[in-house]
């Protein structure tokens, strides 16, 4: 279990890592430069929400529950799960905002809401301990994408809407110990959420993503040349 599990959760302890030590500031430009941000954003918020909680619920007892095998199993089934639903979340409130300004169609706004996911869970796939996991995710994402309303979305509307329940839902924490801290649980995650949109809205250039991404598109679809 030790190494295998270990493997599994590189990227996200990386990508945590990464945004601990420097703050970045450069635009946003492409949608690969979107696909990045949404992935390490939603590594980050996965981890530090998840680990907080248990820390915050075990006090004192935090430290020594990483001494036993089955609790951090646990954890690393709950990160993962957590970290799935903040990239579901990430990528459809920062592409609503670049199809409503990119004046991009439901079908383009959606290829690129996925093309977000998937850069995400690319990053972990190899990884996954069951195979299935990651199939589990992308069509539970491809339901949602269906029913999205993306000018609700653009309007203000809440997209974080699956990364509370799982935070929630998956930390390993008894039962009768969580059930009153579903509402502080599910709206610090959402506050976390709320730097991140504020990042995002500083450094992308919306038009330009979609500029790109329509360009990426055309350029995927035309005819190899003879």
């Amino acid at each position: 279990m030790g190494v295998e599990w270990t493997r599994s959760m590189a990227f996200l302890r990386e990508a945590a890592g990464r945004l601990r030590l420097r703050r970045e500031r450069e635009s946003i430009e492409t949608a690969d430069q979107l696909a990045a941000f949404v992935s390490t954003r939603s590594a980050f918020v996965a981890q530090k929400k998840l680990y907080g909680y248990l820390k915050a619920r075990m006090g004192t007892r935090y430290p020594s529950m990483f001494e036993d095998d089955v609790f951090i199993q646990s954890i690393n089934v709950a990160k993962l799960h957590v970290f799935a639903a903040c990239l579901s979340d990430m990528a459809v409130h920062t592409v609503a905002r670049v199809g409503h300004t990119g004046s991009l169609s439901n079908e383009q706004v959606a290829l690129l809401a996925s093309h977000c996911f998937e850069w995400g869970i690319g990053d972990n796939e190899a990884h996954l301990p069951d195979e299935g996991m990651a199939r589990s995710w992308r069509d539970g994402f491809a339901a949602r994408l269906r029913d999205v309303h993306w000018e609700n979305l653009a309007a203000g509307g809440d997209a974080f809407s699956e990364s509370p329940k799982a935070l929630f839902q998956w930390a390993p924490i008894a039962e009768n110990l969580k059930r009153y801290d579903q509402e502080i649980v599910e709206n610090s995650i959402r506050f976390a959420f709320g730097e991140v949109a504020r990042d995002f809205r500083e450094r992308a250039t919306l038009g330009g993503i979609a500029t790109d991404w329509c360009r990426s598109r055309m350029d995927a679809e035309a005819p190899a040349q003879s």
